[in-house]
C-alpha cells in the first residue's frame, strides 16, 4: 500500500536498530514521497544508508533542523535525554517506541510548546535487535500504544494515528502509568523469566546438556537473546511494576517448590494457566 498524501513530509528516526529501521523501511514502502533522515552511529549509519533505507545520515539530533516527526528509537532513558536536545525553532510532532512511558512523558511537560510530543510503544519486535533484523512489515496487524498527555497532544495525536495506520498497525490508547503496569506483566515478566531460566539451565546443563533438549526449552526461552542494555533501561523505569509482577511469580514458585511432594498447587496452578492460555490464543491460531 502506497499513500501520495504522507502525514509526515520528512520524518527523522533517532536510533535505528530493529524498530527504527523497520519504521524506516516501512514508511519507504508507504510514502517514497517522504524523506527519511537517520541519527545513529558512523557504522550503522553507513550501513542504512547503503541499504537505501534513509536519505540523509546525521549523528547528532542537534543537527535535525527539517523535520516534522521526530521518533525517538533509542533505549528508554537515552530517549530522555534525546527528547530535550530536539531543535525548537520550527513546530513539529515527536513521539518514541520505548517499552516504558512514565518517564518520557513526565520529561515531554518541560519541552517548548512548538514541539507536541505523544508516547509510543510499537508491540511488534523480535528476539534480536538491530537494523540486519529489520523488516518493513513487523507492524503488520499489531497494536501501537499511544500515550497522549493533555490537550496540547491533541492535534498530534491525529497525525501520529494516521501515520501508525499507515504503517500496518492498530492504534490503541493508554495512560502512562496504566500502559507501564500492563507492560511490566505482559512483556517485562516473560523477558525477565526467560532470560533467568535460561541462564539456570544453561549454567546446570552445560553445552553439551542443552543438545538433549527439547522444543519445550527452546519455545519458552525464545526471549533470552535479547539485548541486555535495552531492558536494563526498562528495569530501571519500570522498578515499581516490575517488581510487582515479580512478586507474584516468586510467590507461585515458592508454592510449587513446597507442593512437591503432594501436586496440590500443580493441580491448581496448572489448570488456571491451561485456561489463561487459551484466552491469550484466542484468535491468534
Amino acid at each position: 500500500m502506497m499513500s501520495s498524501d504522507p502525514p509526515f513530509h520528512h520524518i527523522a528516526i533517532v536510533g535505528l536498530g530493529l524498530i527504527g529501521g523497520s519504521i524506516a523501511l516501512a514508511i519507504r514502502e508507504r510514502w517514497a514521497a517522504s524523506r527519511v533522515t537517520g541519527v545513529d552511529s558512523p557504522a550503522v549509519l553507513a550501513h542504512v544508508l547503503g541499504s537505501g533505507a534513509i536519505d540523509r545520515a546525521v549523528e547528532s539530533v542537534r543537527e535535525l533542523d527539517e523535520a516534522d516527526l521526530v521518533i525517538l528509537a533509542a533505549p528508554v532513558r537515552q530517549n530522555v535525554d534525546l527528547l530535550l536536545q530536539i531543535p525548537s525553532a520550527a513546530p513539529l510532532v515527536a513521539t518514541d517506541v520505548g517499552g516504558t512511558k512514565r518517564s518520557i512523558v513526565e520529561a515531554a511537560r518541560a519541552l517548548p510548546d512548538s514541539i507536541s510530543f505523544v508516547g509510543g510503544h510499537p508491540l511488534g519486535g523480535g528476539e534480536r535487535g538491530g537494523f540486519a533484523f529489520a523488516r518493513p512489515d513487523l507492524f503488520l496487524g499489531r497494536p501501537w500504544i499511544l500515550t497522549p498527555d493533555g490537550d496540547r497532544s491533541h492535534a498530534a495525536m491525529k497525525r501520529l494515528s494516521r501515520f501508525v495506520t499507515g504503517l500496518g498497525a492498530t492504534v490503541t490508547t493508554e495512560d502512562a502509568a496504566r500502559h507501564d503496569r500492563l507492560m511490566g506483566f505482559l512483556s517485562h515478566l516473560p523477558q525477565l523469566t526467560a532470560s533467568a531460566l535460561m541462564e539456570v539451565v544453561g549454567t546446570a546443563s552445560g553445552s553439551e546438556g542443552l543438545q538433549m533438549a527439547g522444543r519445550g526449552l527452546v519455545d519458552t526461552t525464545r526471549l533470552a537473546s535479547s539485548p541486555a542494555n535495552v531492558w536494563r533501561d526498562v528495569c530501571l523505569t519500570n522498578a515499581d511494576a516490575i517488581g510487582e509482577a515479580l512478586d507474584l511469580l516468586i510467590g507461585r514458585l515458592t508454592e510449587l517448590r513446597g507442593d512437591l511432594a503432594r501436586g496440590d498447587a500443580i493441580d491448581t496452578i496448572f489448570d488456571e494457566a491451561a485456561r489463561w492460555r487459551a484466552e491469550l490464543m484466542k484468535g491468534r491460531e
